[in-house]
C-alpha cells in the first residue's frame, strides 16, 4: 500500500546482499544459486513532523496509580515477539513519565506463554486490577481469540500491536483494537514480494494456529497462478522431512511458512540442508533476530512480509530503545511504543477512568513514529503499510514498502 510521502524516505542506496551460500549482486541482480533477484536495502525514514510523543507536553497530571497493562507472551518458545512489544511499551512510559512529573503511570506485566490455553488467567487479573485503565496486547491470534470477551465484558481498551487475524474484529468486541494491518493485508503481500524477488512457483507451507490458518488462507489466494503447492504442519512440530519432499518435488523456487519462528527456524535448517536452492519467506510471526540465531546460516535465504515498520531506521526511537534494553528494537517494538502513546494522550488529557479511556481511543486520530492511527467501528486501522526484509549478513534488514 502506498504510505503518505511525509511519512518516509525514498528507498536509499543499495547495499551488497551477502547470503552464505550464495553470491548475490547486491543491485536488484540475480542470486547465481537459485535464480532469483536480490532486493535494495532501506537505510532510512522519515518520521512525519507532527508525531505525537510520549512526553506530551509535559503538563499532565493523573491520580497516583494510574496504570497501563501490558497482557501477552514474556515466557515460552515465542516470547521474542512479546518481549519486543512491552519494551516499546516500556520505553513511552519512562519517556512520558520523565516529562511529566504531576503524571507518573505505572506499568504492569502479565505473562501469558503466548498460549491461548493459559491466556485467559492472566487476562482475568489483569481485568481485575482496577487500577488498569487500558492495555496493550495480546500480541498473538490465537490468544486474542481466547480473551477478547473477557476484555469486553470489563469494558477495559486493548490494543494489539501485532495479532493479525481477521477474524478478531468481526466478533463485536468494542474493546478491541489492532495496531497494524491483518492478514488480509499482509497474505496478498506475499505474492508482491515473491515477484519482486522473481519466484515462478510458491510452495506454502502454514501450521495449526489460529495466526498460521487466517494466513495461510490469504497467501494461498494471493499468490493465484504463482502458487507451487500447499502442506500442513502443527505447532511445535520439529521434523519437516515429508513436507519437504513435496516442496522439492514441486520444483518451487520460494516457500511461504505461515506460522512463528518457534518451528519456522528448524524449517528452513531442514530444508537448507536437504539441497534447497530457493528463498524461505517468513511472515511477521517469523520475522524476529531469534529466527537468524536459531536457524543459523541456513536463515541467509530468509525473507519476511510484515505489517510492521523498520523502527531500527527511526533515529530518536532505535536510540533510545538501545540505550534502555542494549538491544536493537525488534518486530513490533515501534507499534507497541505507538499504541502506549496513544493511550497515555488519554490519560494526559483527562481520560483515566476505564469508560473514558475506551471513548477516546474510538475516536482518536493522530500521527504516531510507525503510521497514522485511526481505527474504523471494528478496531481496525485505517493506514496499514506491509513492509518486506530480509537477512543480510544475519541481520534482518527492510527492503521497503510492499506496494
Amino acid at each position: 500500500m502506498t504510505r503518505p510521502g511525509k511519512a518516509f524516505a525514498a528507498l536509499a542506496a543499495v547495499a551488497l546482499l551477502t547470503a552464505g551460500c550464495a553470491s548475490r549482486t547486491g543491485d536488484g541482480g540475480t542470486d547465481t544459486d537459485s535464480g532469483l533477484k536480490s532486493l535494495p536495502v532501506q537505510t532510512s525514514i522519515d518520521v512525519p513532523a507532527d508525531a505525537v510523543t510520549a512526553a506530551g507536553d509535559g503538563k499532565a497530571q493523573c491520580a497516583d496509580g494510574t496504570t497501563i497493562g501490558y497482557a501477552g507472551a514474556m515466557t515460552g518458545p515465542n516470547a521474542q515477539l512479546g518481549i519486543n512489544i512491552y519494551n516499546g511499551v516500556q520505553l513511552a512510559i519512562d519517556q512520558h513519565n520523565k516529562a511529566n512529573p504531576d503524571c507518573q503511570v505505572e506499568f504492569k506485566k502479565f505473562d501469558t506463554e503466548g498460549d491461548p490455553n493459559k491466556a485467559t488467567g492472566p487476562v482475568t487479573q489483569v481485568v481485575n486490577d482496577d487500577a488498569i485503565i487500558g492495555v496493550i496486547g495480546l500480541p498473538f491470534s490465537g490468544e486474542s481469540k481466547a480473551t477478547g470477551k473477557i476484555f469486553e465484558d470489563a469494558g477495559l481498551v486493548h490494543i494489539t500491536p501485532s495479532a493479525t487475524n481477521p477474524d478478531l474484529a468481526k466478533n463485536g468486541w468494542t474493546t478491541f483494537h489492532r495496531g497494524m494491518g491483518n492478514d488480509a493485508v499482509q497474505g496478498p503481500k506475499v505474492a508482491v514480494l515473491a515477484k519482486k524477488l522473481d519466484a515462478k512457483r510458491v510452495y506454502v507451507v502454514g501450521d495449526d494456529s489460529d495466526y498460521g490458518i487466517g494466513l495461510f488462507k490469504t497467501s494461498t489466494e494471493g499468490l493465484g497462478s504463482l502458487l507451487a503447492g500447499t502442506d500442513k504442519v502443527t505447532t511445535g512440530q520439529k521434523d519437516f522431512s515429508a513436507t519437504i519432499s513435496k516442496i522439492l518435488k514441486s520444483k518451487a523456487d520460494a516457500v511461504f511458512y505461515s506460522g512463528y519462528y518457534a518451528e519456522g527456524a528448524p524449517f528452513d535448517q531442514q530444508l537448507v540442508a536437504k539441497g534447497f536452492k530457493g528463498a524461505f519467506i517468513g511472515p511477521d510471526g517469523v520475522k524476529d533476530d531469534q529466527f537468524v540465531k536459531q536457524a543459523g546460516s541456513a536463515s541467509a535465504n530468509a525473507y519476511f512480509t510484515c505489517p510492521c515498520i523498520p523502527g531500527e531506521l527511526i533515529p530518536d526511537f532505535a536510540d533510545a530503545y538501545k540505550k534502555a534494553f542494549k538491544a536493537e528494537p525488534g518486530t513490533y517494538s515501534i507499534e507497541g511504543y505507538d499504541t502506549a502513546i496513544v493511550l497515555l494522550q488519554g490519560i494526559d488529557k483527562g481520560n483515566t477512568t476505564r469508560a473514558k479511556l475506551l471513548d477516546f481511543v474510538e475516536t482518536y486520530s493522530g500521527q504516531g513514529y510507525a503510521k497514522a492511527y485511526k481505527w474504523t467501528d471494528e478496531g481496525e486501522l485505517s493506514e496499514t503499510p506491509v513492509f518486506g526484509y530480509k537477512v543480510d549478513n544475519g541481520k534482518i534488514v527492510s527492503v521497503g514498502a510492499l506496494d
